[in-house]
């Protein structure tokens, strides 16, 4: 059986985030998802290995520069 596309709603919700996060990561985090007409859609087990493979994290680079930031 092949897997199920789902909404913003529903990776929203997937992921304890809100709606216009999820639409961020799409535009600047490349969060994979296919426009359907208006619509976004997911498939869970892309939206899963996405966030495994640390692309949900914040940016390393803006992480180190706020801890050398504090540092001085």
């Amino acid at each position: 059986m092949t897997e199920p596309w789902v909404s913003v709603d529903q990776v929203a919700a997937h992921l304890g985030v809100a709606k216009d996060t999820v639409y961020r990561w799409i535009e600047a985090k490349s969060l994979p998802a296919q426009r359907v007409g208006r619509l976004w859609k997911f498939k869970l087990s892309d939206v899963d290995r996405w966030v495994m493979d640390g692309m949900a994290a914040e940016d390393a680079a803006a992480l180190s520069k706020k801890s050398m930031s504090k540092d001085e």
